[in-house]
């Protein structure tokens, strides 16, 4: 059994946000040699208004810094002498087989980044043998994305007022060859980013929300005051969901559906009860309600509640192999990354994408090695002290 029986946390404490970390360390090599440096670079290339678009979390920020900082108060009880030569970090989700328990995580407006936006993440994930799970709010459309080589590819899906809109992005999914849908259900309404009322958000002349371009609602525009974006979702996404409509999402589909957004234990259960394929632990990256507990403080609970009927995710905060295998002990069957693909493709396009998976891969074998952990199914809750 993964998830331990004792409380995962010490009693460690920090000071500073994440996004700070990578802004005061010493200046990075010509090639970045972890995630922060990755977050300090795409600083210096992207606009203002694009990069806090993806660093900015909600209200004060309790949440975004809180999602990293506590997997640091976690301590593994590392096992010795187990023959870790060859470390293997293959692992299977969902169907999937993947190179490392690890999917890119569903964000959106990649073209803030990189010219190729999404086609480049598609390409990143596909380099690194993982699953890419696309947002309906991209740059680009999913039949394009479908185009771009091999790899598995999920699709994030909102569902909005006018119901032929998600349909028809449903019908557009299957037959683009996505594999299974990601319901966002933590987002009835945008949480407040301070950041983004700051800049006006809009997006730049040039990019759309593509996957809505036949329904005419792929633009997001300056309102003149606040958040385009807070502006776009009110006016256009359904705040008024229930789990019945998860039951309506069943009936028009095939493909699995995994309901990303959970935080409870007792949600987590109706989850299962409706049909979920899969449960994802998020807080949309402490996007949406501030103070809400951090993603590695809610696992635990939710990994109780579903009792290993269907397979559970985990993102928000992943920095770090450690962090991947913090989580994998504490019962998650992968973890989904967002904003540290974002600054590889700010640095440098697929192959700055490319490089930040595999640097989580190299600290991941690492981390097992160092654990006495030979394979993914040798990670489990005793690593937790």
């Amino acid at each position: 059994m993964k998830n331990p029986t004792v409380s995962v946390f010490a009693s460690v404490t920090h000071s500073g946000p994440e996004r700070d970390r990578a802004m005061t360390t010493s200046a990075p090599p010509s090639q970045p040699l972890n995630l922060f440096e990755y977050q300090r670079l795409a600083k210096a290339r992207m606009t203002p208004q694009g990069y806090d678009y993806y660093a900015a979390g909600a209200m004060d920020e309790i949440t975004l810094e809180a999602n990293h900082r506590s997997y640091d108060e976690i301590f593994l009880r590392p096992r010795v002498l187990t023959g870790v030569g060859n470390v293997d970090t293959k692992t299977t989700v969902f169907g999937s087989d993947l190179t490392m328990p690890v999917i890119v995580a569903p964000s959106a407006f990649h073209g803030l980044a990189t010219p190729l936006a999404e086609r480049a993440t598609a390409g990143a994930a596909a380099t690194a043998g993982i699953v890419y799970c696309m947002s309906t709010m991209a740059n680009t459309r999913m039949e394009d994305v479908a185009t771009v080589g091999p790899g598995t590819r999920w699709f994030q899906l909102y569902v909005f007022k006018d119901r032929g809109v998600t349909r028809s992005l449903v019908e557009r999914a299957e037959a683009s060859g996505f594999t299974a849908l990601e319901l966002t259900v933590d987002t009835p309404k945008v949480g407040r980013r301070e950041a983004d009322e700051r800049n006006h958000f809009a997006l730049p002349a040039g990019l759309e929300a593509l996957n809505l371009q036949a329904s005419h609602h792929s633009e997001v525009r300056d309102v003149g005051e606040g958040s385009g974006l807070a502006a776009y979702f009110a006016h256009l996404i359904d705040d008024n969901l229930t789990w019945a409509d998860v039951e309506w999402l069943r009936s028009i589909t095939k493909l699995p559906i995994l309901i990303k957004g959970i935080g409870r234990g007792d949600d987590a259960k109706q989850a299962v009860a409706s049909g979920a394929a899969a449960v994802i632990v998020s807080n949309h990256g402490g996007r949406q309600l501030d103070t809400a507990r951090p993603t590695i403080r809610a696992l635990p609970e939710v990994v109780q509640a579903v009792g290993g009927r269907v397979p559970i995710l985990c993102d928000g905060g992943i920095r770090r192999g450690t962090d991947i295998l913090k989580a994998l002990a504490v019962g998650a069957a992968a973890v989904q990354v967002g904003r540290p693909v974002l600054w590889g493709l700010a640095v440098d396009g697929e192959a700055g994408g490319a490089r930040v998976l595999e640097l989580l891969r190299a600290e991941l074998v690492l981390a097992m090695a160092l654990c006495g952990c030979r394979t993914i199914a040798a990670i489990t809750g005793d690593l937790i002290g």
